[in-house]
């Protein structure tokens, strides 16, 4: 049975600068993924990095398109 760890962050769209809620799973570990920002609907690059205990992250974004 798998156990997910989520958590919400808010970011900043590097197209539109709204903010915008990421819905993370910190369970799947560190993993760079594209989503679409809610508002503008642009490719977003999403670095996630979770520490080895899964206790503390770091989240990145970037133009998908840069």
């Amino acid at each position: 049975m798998s156990r997910y760890q989520l958590e919400s962050r808010a970011v900043q769209c590097p197209y539109c600068w709204e903010e915008i809620e990421l819905d993370l799973d910190l369970s799947a570990g560190s993993q760079t993924y594209t989503e679409d920002c809610h508002v503008c609907c642009q490719p977003i690059l999403v670095r996630l990095t979770v520490d080895e205990d899964g206790e503390s992250y770091e989240v990145e974004v970037e133009a998908e398109n840069a």
